[in-house]
């Protein structure tokens, strides 16, 4: 049955100024068959709203169409009753504000804009949710640091119930092992105790808050708002269900044996900031190779840090460290002497007032430098320094050496999930949990689990339980998310999911392979179990899928073709190319929005439809697209690599891997590689758009026509 559709047309911004508004309800009307149609001068002002609510009940309409500006913007005015589809085109951003006003490829660029957002919305539905059955409000956290800790605390104030599973016989991690604290309060000046134990005592008291010590996971399935953990506990299983999980498992020092240049295990008093703090608490400041007081202490700094050969970054917590340990040798001994070697000295924010607190002390001496050797001489250690501050090189004698090791995270695959694509957290090349590092830190690419603390990043204390409460309150949102079906990030409220039609499924795994977040499971045979709280609803399932099995209710193959189907092509003789352009929603479709916000002018040649993601293309709207007659493809989206990422982690990556199926079609159709374009684009990188639209545009006319125009 068709829908009953209502169209507004809002002529305001400039938009009646720059395109024929007359020509446009024409071809509603006679093309598309709207026989309700408005135009507006102010459509999003309240009484306009009011109308088109009122319009909406006594006219019974299935779904209305917005013309006017970008679905990105006016986003509350423009919500009705959430039974009623409704699609929104872009006349403002991408037609008014951006080409020559009055001009026929304006007019009829605006026009195609029309057919297609008419097409689209007569073949898409109103998603409904999945919502399962016996849904848990409990959250796990897997590590009782400093971190997990602080978790479970404040996920206890927000009145969720959390379980702490922890490896150890008691809770505190490497927090409970220090002496003291770098200062975390005015004047910021002074050693601080360490915050842990009173974190621990805030635990106790809350009911809500479950402790496993001598914990371990042995498995973790299911999907959230229904993870089914097994633990093993004192060689006793216990099996659990919770809605989300927040890893915070903590971190391990580099392994100081690989720095076999600083002396490290050949000399007895070449030590690590580990053992310092060992020797601190014990408060046995004597060196090890003969149990003589210490003297003379000296810190080399980023030892192994910031190094192509062992951690190539920096660890963030070790400059404080370092000049918090060379106070407790100066705090044991007024005596003693502390130098200290760095290649920068970074305490960033309020530790700045504790490192000039320690520059006071006249018997510590620090000079930018690099360590060119380190001998021993009858238990005293002597270090060759080079390319100092003082402009000389300088030999320093002393009892015990203490290296400012890193810090690595602690191994995911404890986690045992029972994924197809692994046990553990897919990780960055540093063996960091993959997030979206830029957009949603505390993301994983598992839905439902989030990395918090320091084995999401080196963090010193502070910054873990700062980390820590911004994790815990998106595995709430997870839950309440789920609670109602909706997606979390970035599609965030998107209660749509995908539906499969397993009958003509071959069982070739590409979406069970594809799926950047473990989404399917899979039979032995191959055969794809979705988990749809897995989902983010990217779509890239849908875009790997060659027997087009895999659709959403408002995001389909059917939907698309109609969108492509829906452009009026000219032909050969008009000299008027058609270039379509899948822009990933992200960040390419808001850089098309800014380009026409600063009014940059770009071919009005070009058709843009947005898709979820760039790796949601499937490769049919491409042999559409072709068939139809357009003259050229375009696929922009977020772009790829280790300072960028797209927001579905690979789905540009993915676009690249599969050029090589998209060039087949090409070759099948005999017709030449550059019809189709692959670009990346960052969001704020609007001032690009006119120079790729323009310059490809330019490459399709010296090419020529698509022979597959008139038939």
């Amino acid at each position: 049955m068709e829908k009953k559709l209502g169209l507004y047309i809002c002529s305001g911004c400039n938009i009646g100024e720059n395109i024929n508004i007359d020509a446009l309800t024409n071809v509603a009307a006679t093309e598309c068959n709207i026989s309700y149609c408005k135009t507006n001068p102010h459509l999003c002002n309240s009484k306009s709203i009011d109308l088109i609510k009122s319009e909406i009940t006594e006219n019974n309409f299935d779904g209305i169409i917005i013309a006017a500006c970008s679905p990105r913007v006016k986003t509350a005015e423009f919500s009705f009753d959430p039974e009623i589809i409704i699609e929104r085109i872009n006349l403002r951003e991408q037609v008014a504000w951006c080409h020559e006003p009055g001009d026929e490829d304006t007019d009829m660029l605006a026009e195609d804009m029309l057919r297609m957002g008419v097409a689209k919305i007569k073949t898409i539905l109103n998603p409904v949710p999945y919502i399962a059955e016996d849904i848990s409000s409990d959250i796990l956290i897997v590590g009782g640091g400093i971190t997990g800790i602080t978790s479970a605390v404040e996920a206890a104030k927000a009145g969720y119930k959390t379980i702490i599973i922890e490896k150890e016989k008691e809770l505190g991690g490497w927090a409970k092992k220090l002496y003291k604290q770098i200062p975390q309060n005015s004047p910021y000046k002074n050693l601080e105790e360490p915050v842990i134990n009173s974190k621990i005592a805030e635990l106790e008291k809350c009911a809500d808050i479950e402790v496993l010590t001598s914990a371990e996971i042995k498995e973790v399935s299911g999907e959230p708002g229904k993870f089914d953990i097994k633990v093993l506990q004192n060689g006793q299983e216990k099996s659990l269900t919770v809605g989300s999980i927040v890893m915070a498992t903590g971190w391990k020092p580099y392994d100081a044996n690989k720095l076999t240049e600083f002396g490290y295990s050949k000399y007895a008093n070449v030590i690590t900031n580990v053992e310092m703090e060992k020797m601190a608490k014990e408060q046995n400041f004597k060196r090890p190779s003969d149990g003589k007081p210490i003297q003379r202490a000296l810190f080399i700094q980023c030892a192994g840090s910031r190094e192509k050969d062992h951690l190539p970054y920096c660890s963030n917590f070790c400059c404080a460290t370092s000049l918090k340990q060379a106070k407790y040798i100066r705090d044991y001994n007024k005596d003693a002497s502390v130098f200290m070697i760095y290649k920068d000295i970074r305490t960033p924010g309020h530790y700045e007032h504790f490192y000039k607190e320690i520059q006071s002390d006249d018997q510590l001496f620090l000079t930018k430098g690099e360590v060119a050797g380190i001998t021993e001489n009858k238990g005293d250690v002597i270090v060759d320094i080079i390319n100092t501050q003082i402009g000389e090189n300088i030999k320093i004698k002393t009892d015990i050496v203490v290296l400012a090791t890193g810090m690595t995270p602690a191994n995911t695959e404890e986690l045992n999930l029972s994924y197809r694509l692994g046990k553990g957290l897919p990780v960055l090349k540093y063996d960091f949990p993959d997030s979206h590092f830029i957009c949603f830190p505390y993301e994983t690419r598992r839905t439902g689990i989030y990395a918090a603390g320091s084995l999401r990043a080196p963090m010193d204390i502070a910054s873990c339980t700062e980390d820590s409460m911004g994790a815990t309150l998106k595995a709430i949102q997870c839950i309440e998310c789920t609670k109602r079906g909706e997606s979390v990030h970035p599609r965030s409220g998107d209660k749509s999911f995908p539906e499969l039609y397993l009958d003509r499924c071959t069982d070739c795994k590409r979406c069970t392979e594809e799926c950047p977040f473990g989404a399917y499971d899979e039979t032995e045979k191959g055969t794809p179990l979705p988990n749809p709280n897995r989902c983010r609803r990217c779509g890239i399932c849908l875009g790997a899928c060659p027997e087009r099995i895999i659709s959403f209710s408002d995001f389909s193959i059917n939907s698309i073709s109609s969108m492509i189907k829906a452009v009026h092509v000219p032909d050969e003789f008009e000299e008027k190319p058609r270039i379509l352009a899948f822009v990933c929603e992200n960040d390419a479709y808001p850089a098309f929005d800014m380009a026409g916000f600063k009014r940059l002018k770009y071919s009005a040649f070009v058709r843009v439809i947005p898709v979820r993601c760039i790796g949601s293309v499937n490769k049919v709207w491409i042999s559409d697209a072709l068939s139809q007659g357009f003259d050229g493809i375009m696929l922009i989206g977020c772009k790829p690599g280790d300072d960028y990422q797209c927001h579905f982690i690979q789905g540009s990556e993915l676009t690249e891997t599969r050029g090589e199926n998209i060039q087949e079609t090409l070759d099948k159709m005999m017709l030449e590689p550059e019809r189709i374009k692959i670009e990346f684009v960052e969001i704020n990188e609007f001032d690009r758009i006119p120079e790729l639209i323009n310059n490809y545009v330019e490459l399709i006319e010296e090419i020529g026509p698509n022979p597959f125009k008139d038939m």
